[in-house]
């Protein structure tokens, strides 16, 4: 009987069994330093990397790794090995290969391993991009002719160093089978900062076969991010490969506490969350995989619960802040979609969760989170863009109104919301309490728009407070403002937009313009005023529209917009077609604007649908962008 391919072995849903450590069985057979270059002894000690991987398959691993975790120019030029990446390689895969031939199964899958350079990538190192892709090509290009049956990527803390990798194997035009793990460390953080739902969502956008997680810490903590990154993209196929606990070094030697009984019930553990492919990171042997086959073949296994409880395990004082994927798109040009979506009525969080997958399946790159909309009372914009980023991994912009804080609420919502991940603020004035809700509300504001961004980028994010007071460590928000390029004073507009600039606005949120040519005159009025070109990027406002009374409403009552007669004409006589000719009327604006703006802001007006229509629009290339 033909053996399967890895992908249909993975089509069947089945759980696979991947090895253990190979550099943990090293050290112990050779008494090596935990840091020697493991990958040499492909050649210069071949019998015991053969005897390693004979011992998993004995144990029962459906896939056996390759001895080239760090088997690249980088790593191994500083083991003055530099000359040997496809030597070392290759040889790798022929040793895996020999393992299998020497057992008496046909049924083992060769995953060629590939690990992180070892030096940091700009612009958390010295590495230009350019430089790492050379890497990466030189050892997935040994790894590719060997003819391994997948490629395994795996440790990467930095999980865009992860993408740059798999895009590397993808430019050789090698039709392989992918499991990209990534690894989290304190509070289940990549090295960078980026919780596991963002780095799931990336992973799975590649194209991987397989996402999933390694190494790091223990059973228990890759369980949590198992479940974080499963919850994101539960389409996804998974996989978790944990180490043997934290080691500690006794003796001289490096010893790992998780016993071959516990992976055990590891086993059952990670496939009842959703993994497929499961095996051992860093101190694991023979034996936890042998214990782990042993679970997976029982015809029915109980799930056990992996918790950590109240233990925190500190890996240092900080984790390094990363730039927003706002930020970086801002610094590339990137034309960015958005859409705004308001917080429920109540704490069943489902249906906007729900809602929210759809518009990042359609293409939208960022979530607007509006705070209280009109002064409604809803939950707490915070909460919403946390559950966003860290349940699906979706990147939001929270709005931030000064209306209803004083300046010690401002200062601690600043700091809460930093701590909970949310990096991108619109500032805004926000809507009074007099027409929503409870209009006897509390209207304080102690602090305008443009003094807050000066507060968050001149203070903040310098480490200090209004006050001057040290805050610890600096904060990294980016920071957007509102901006009406329609308005009828267009002197005042830019009076105003002038303290904003001056305060460090990185961005605008644009008023909906229903006249594209309003944006011309806005650029003229700004340029004869300012003697300037005006290069801040705008992420324009555009509004669906669904009926000839949201029209008409629009236009008469809302502050700073107009609605031209030959739009209210078309809604009108769509009659019954309304909201389908609101549709194409958005995206006609869209393809107007084209070269004015840098971005969408999508407001659906409670019409996700029609959002997500547009955002597909623009995605498929056919506007601004």
């Amino acid at each position: 009987m033909t053996k399967q391919t890895f992908r249909q072995r993975l089509n069947t849903g089945a759980p696979i069994l991947a090895d253990g450590a190979m550099g943990t069985m090293l050290h112990h057979e050779t008494h090596a330093r935990a840091d020697a270059c493991f990958d040499a002894m492909n050649v210069e000690d071949p019998e015991i990397v053969l005897a390693i991987h004979g011992a998993y398959i004995a144990a029962g691993a459906d896939i056996i790794e390759t001895n080239t975790f760090g088997a690249n120019s980088f790593k191994l030029t500083s083991a003055g090995r530099g000359q040997n990446v496809e030597l070392y390689n290759r040889r790798g895969v022929e040793l895996a290969r020999l393992a299998i031939a020497e057992s008496d199964r046909d049924d083992v899958y060769i995953a060629g391993s590939v690990g992180p350079l070892g030096v940091g990538i700009y612009p958390y190192g010295r590495l230009s991009q350019e430089e790492a892709r050379i890497a990466y090509a030189a050892q997935l290009f040994a790894l590719v002719q060997a003819d391994v049956d997948a490629i395994q990527f795996e440790t990467f803390s930095e999980h865009k160093e992860l993408l740059l990798a798999i895009s590397v194997l993808r430019e050789l035009d090698a039709d392989l089978p992918i499991i990209a793990q990534a690894t989290f460390y304190h509070e289940n953080l990549s090295y960078a900062g980026y919780p596991p739902a963002r780095v799931a969502n990336d992973l799975y956008q590649t194209g991987a076969d397989v996402i999933g997680v390694n190494c790091g810490s223990g059973p228990a903590g890759i369980a949590e991010v198992l479940r974080q990154m499963r919850y994101a993209v539960p389409d996804a196929v998974f996989s978790a490969m944990p180490n043997a606990g934290f080691p500690e070094v006794v003796g001289g030697r490096i010893l790992y506490p998780a016993t071959a009984e516990y992976f055990a019930d590891c086993a059952t553990t990670f496939v009842n969350i959703g993994a497929t492919v499961i095996g051992g990171c860093c101190g694991t042997t023979p034996e936890h995989i042998a214990a782990m086959r042993s679970a997976l073949d029982q015809p029915s296994s109980d799930f056990v619960d992996l918790h950590i409880g109240e233990i925190d395990i500190h890996h240092g004082d900080h984790t390094p802040d990363h730039p927003t994927e706002l930020s970086e798109r801002l610094q590339k040009g990137a034309f960015t979609v958005t859409v705004e979506m308001a917080p429920p009525r109540s704490y069943h969080t489902e249906p906007l969760l729900s809602v929210a997958r759809r518009l990042r399946a359609a293409g939208a790159d960022l979530i607007n989170v509006a705070d209280t909309p009109a002064a409604r009372m809803k939950m707490s914009a915070w909460a919403v863009a946390h559950l966003l980023q860290s349940q699906l991994g979706i990147e939001t912009v929270l709005h931030f109104p000064t209306r209803g804080r004083n300046m010690l609420r401002v200062q601690g919502d600043l700091l809460a919301s930093h701590a909970l991940g949310l990096r991108n603020l619109f500032v805004v004035m926000g809507d009074p309490t007099r027409i929503g809700d409870f209009p006897d509300a509390s209207d304080v504001n102690d602090v305008a728009p443009s003094r807050l961004i000066d507060v968050i980028k001149g203070g903040m994010n310098q480490g200090v407070d209004m006050a001057g007071h040290s805050i610890g460590v600096p904060s990294s928000f980016t920071v957007g403002c509102a901006l009406n390029m329609g308005a009828d004073d267009i002197d005042r507009e830019v009076r105003v937009l002038r303290n904003k600039l001056k305060a460090g606005a990185d961005f605008a949120l644009g008023q909906a313009i229903f006249e594209p040519e309003r944006i011309q005159r806005f650029h003229r009025r700004y340029e004869e005023l300012t003697g300037a070109d005006f290069d801040l990027p705008v992420l324009m406002a555009v509004m669906p529209l669904h009926s000839l009374r949201q029209a008409r409403f629009l236009n008469n009552e809302v502050p700073g917009i107009t609605v031209p007669a030959p739009i209210l004409e078309r809604i009108a006589d769509a009659g019954e077609d309304a909201r389908r000719e609101g549709i194409l009327i958005a995206q006609e604006l869209l393809d107007q604007m084209a070269g004015l703006i840098q971005g969408a802001y999508i407001i659906p007006a409670g019409d996700y649908d029609a959002a997500a229509e547009v955002v597909a629009y623009l995605k498929r290339g056919k506007s601004a962008r």
